[in-house]
């Protein structure tokens, strides 16, 4: 069975998308729609912008969403069995699938964004890289942390990523070192993804979400929040709303989607992240790039 993987924030280079937009009618008519959507010309960054333009939260979330998209749409042969997408790519994912339309995406993940950016801002928070430490481990630091500090990325063996208020997640980096990790080392994120510091942001997709139509998709999503097969458009729903508190069950999802099938994994969008988890997660997997 052929899965196809979307990746999330982090993965955009300058560039990204322009060989598409010059290559493809399709493309283009897709990303200009995009532009008229959002307001403003997300091409002129993608294509032109600097890396620093890139990364702000607004910008970085479409412009991954819509690379990943337009390739799918592009695709000569995508008949997916099953689709996963790391954190923003689900998005991605319930597109390629049908679960909802291309402009319904597009708006999720603006607000998403938007509503992730402003709960950034209440309180300082962050994450930070943990290598080479069992997840049990980890977890049970996370809970001796007075502080809210949680896992949050389950990325593959022996990479967690952990989230939270700012000092928790830095005690939590000192005692992951003394516990034997490799390295644990806080990332250069705006704010405390995948934790409950999300809780404001949640609400407000919560209420975009529901209002939302989403259709039966042509085949099941395996969900951050579950790392199972998904198909029922309801479920889908309450589990895309949850995702933004809760961790991104990558291992998990990827060893699940190997057991129902899978054959192969195509990762669809910017950057070979996912590929080589997929790889770490199962040195036999085979992976593909679009």
């Amino acid at each position: 069975m052929k899965a196809y993987i979307f990746p999330g924030q982090g993965a955009q280079f300058t560039g990204m998308g322009k060989d598409l937009y010059e290559n493809s009618e399709l493309a283009k008519s897709l990303f200009e729609r995009a532009n008229e959507i959002l307001g403003f010309r997300i091409t002129d960054i993608m294509f032109e912008g600097t890396a620093e333009e890139l990364k702000e939260t607004k910008v970085t979330q479409p412009a991954v969403f819509l690379h990943s998209v337009i390739l799918a749409k592009t695709l000569e042969d995508f008949h997916p069995e099953m689709v996963a997408g790391h954190s923003l790519g689900e998005f991605s994912a319930l597109v390629a699938n049908g679960a909802l339309s291309f402009e319904d995406g597009l708006k999720l993940v603006s607000q998403r964004a938007l509503a992730m950016q402003k709960a950034c801002e209440i309180t300082p928070s962050t994450m930070a890289a943990v290598l080479n430490l069992d997840d049990a481990i980890v977890e049970d630091i996370c809970a001796s942390i007075d502080g809210v500090v949680v896992a949050a990325n389950y990325n593959c063996p022996g990479q967690l990523v952990i989230s939270g208020e700012y000092k928790a997640v830095e005690l939590a980096c000192e005692k992951m070192k003394e516990a034997g990790a490799k390295r644990a080392l806080i990332l250069p994120v705006g704010g405390a993804f995948h934790s409950p510091m999300m809780e404001p942001a949640r609400e407000e997709l919560a209420a975009a979400i529901e209002a939302t139509t989403f259709a039966t998709p042509i085949c099941p999503v395996y969900q951050n929040v579950t790392a199972s097969a998904v198909s029922d458009a309801t479920e889908i729903k309450k589990n895309l709303i949850i995702q933004l508190t809760a961790p991104v069950k990558w291992t998990q999802s990827v060893q699940q989607m190997i057991a129902d099938g899978a054959t192969s994994f195509t990762e669809v969008g910017p950057g070979k992240v996912l590929a080589g988890l997929v790889n770490k997660i199962d040195r036999e997997a085979v992976t593909i790039n679009a």
